[in-house]
């Protein structure tokens, strides 16, 4: 049996794409540039938010003035908006107290910046003890790089033969693969199962049920 599993948050475990668009929107307002639908941001995110912010900037991404006024004004807006609509993806905190009793640690694994991942998870999944919950931390490389993903591992005593990433992207399959670690996809994010399936990923779960019958079976 497998002793640790190691979640994505956007996309897999919140369903965190209207307040990211927002507040990335008010950042290109503040630089004068054009907004985007919030669908737009199902491509943008996955990659850091130094990558988030170049996508939305579009050919401006260049504008050093300009960048820095779309990310500070993120980081300032998101601070105070990053759970208006953020809301947890149905049966997720089921599954995470099932792992939690059949004694497999949880952890998630962000390149959201660290300083946002408490405040969300707190939120969302208040009755539920993560064994360590990461963002993007300095002197770590974002996802795919699987430096951070071993990190956590090696805190626990955990193999990577121990160990599955959850993720609903093709960077998180990259992340699983570069780990060394098995991989599950999910469908319900924001990269949807033919990404997933197109990157590598073994299994994509339609729901939470799913993916928990997978993972009790590795």
């Amino acid at each position: 049996m497998i002793k640790m599993v190691v979640f994505d948050l956007d996309g897999t475990l919140c369903d965190s794409l209207t307040d990211l668009a927002l507040n990335v929107n008010k950042g290109l307002r503040a630089a004068g540039l054009p907004e985007h639908p919030v669908e737009s941001y199902r491509k943008f995110v996955g990659n850091g938010r130094a990558m988030l912010v170049k996508r939305a900037m579009g050919g401006s991404c260049g504008d050093e003035e300009k960048y820095k006024t779309v990310t500070e004004t993120f980081n300032s807006e998101y601070k105070i908006h990053c759970n208006d609509n953020t809301r947890a993806y149905m049966g997720c905190a089921e599954l995470l107290n099932s792992l939690a009793e059949h004694g497999i640690m949880t952890a998630v694994l962000s390149n959201k910046p660290d300083e946002f991942i408490d405040r969300i998870l707190n939120k969302l999944y208040p009755d539920h003890t993560f064994t360590e919950a990461w963002g993007q931390k300095p002197g770590y490389p974002c996802k795919p790089d699987g430096a951070s993903l071993h990190a956590i591992m090696s805190l626990h005593d955990v193999h990577p033969t121990e160990c599955v990433y959850v993720g609903d992207s093709d960077v998180d399959v990259y992340t699983a693969q570069n780990g060394g670690v098995a991989m599950a996809g999910v469908s319900w994010g924001f990269r949807g199962r033919k990404e997933l399936l197109e990157a590598g990923a073994p299994f994509v779960a339609d729901n939470a049920a799913e993916l928990l019958e997978y993972l009790l079976m590795l």
